[in-house]
């Protein structure tokens, strides 16, 4: 999503290092690309740790691309958040984010395409536009957002077990507009929690409010 930030720290690069050797192997051995989500919370660091995750690849000689859910919402955010407002039942993924859509340009990508064709959203002008990203030479894409593990195409799923709460310093540091401290936007954060609360159950590792990896058996 054009005009995010991104604040990377010690503890997404330290995952992601102890994370990419533990699937390495199956990356490389298998034939199609890879897909790998990381799922969580607003605020919980599911971009960074999705960037981190590609860092650590591109040291062992392998390309990826991190896709963000944010560019795949039906509304860019100034009227999605006016939805919101407006419509007590425009929220969760099956209503507000065209994940079918995200789950396309993974089968796409998959299928060894050599470009996909995705949304792209501008924070800033709060309007969403297209891109064409060229896969040659990329083998693994991850796709980072609240509701990505319902994706099905994934080879390994990453679930970030920080809440509303444990996120509000991070939240503050991306200084989204001032979605910070409204009474409204916490209301969302909350209810977004008990949607995705079993999300967990579905990961492979699951990174702790602490950002501690656990392999889930």
């Amino acid at each position: 999503m054009k005009g995010d930030i991104l604040v990377l720290q010690e503890y997404h690069t330290r995952v992601a290092s102890e994370i990419v050797p533990q699937i390495i192997d199956s990356i490389r051995q298998k034939n199609t690309r890879y897909i790998i989500t990381v799922a969580g919370e607003s605020g919980s660091g599911k971009s960074e740790t999705g960037e981190a995750i590609a860092d650590e690849l591109e040291k062992c000689g392998i390309k990826s691309f991190v896709l963000g859910q944010d560019d795949y919402f039906v509304l860019p955010p100034k009227q999605n958040d006016r939805k919101r407002r407006e419509d007590p039942e425009w929220l969760g993924p099956h209503v507000e984010v065209k994940l079918d859509v995200m789950e396309q340009n993974l089968v796409s990508a998959i299928q060894g395409k050599r470009e996909i064709t995705k949304p792209l959203v501008d924070y800033d002008s709060s309007t969403i536009e297209e891109e064409t990203i060229n896969l040659d030479g990329i083998k693994v894409l991850i796709a980072e957002g609240t509701y990505t593990s319902l994706l099905k195409h994934v080879d390994t799923r990453i679930f970030i077990a920080r809440n509303w709460r444990d996120t509000l310093e991070h939240r503050q540091i991306r200084k989204r507009g001032n979605e910070v401290g409204d009474p409204f936007i916490e209301q969302v954060l909350s209810m977004e929690h008990k949607i995705i609360a079993g999300h967990k159950q579905l990961a492979d590792f699951l990174i702790t409010k602490d950002y501690e990896v656990l392999v889930v058996a």
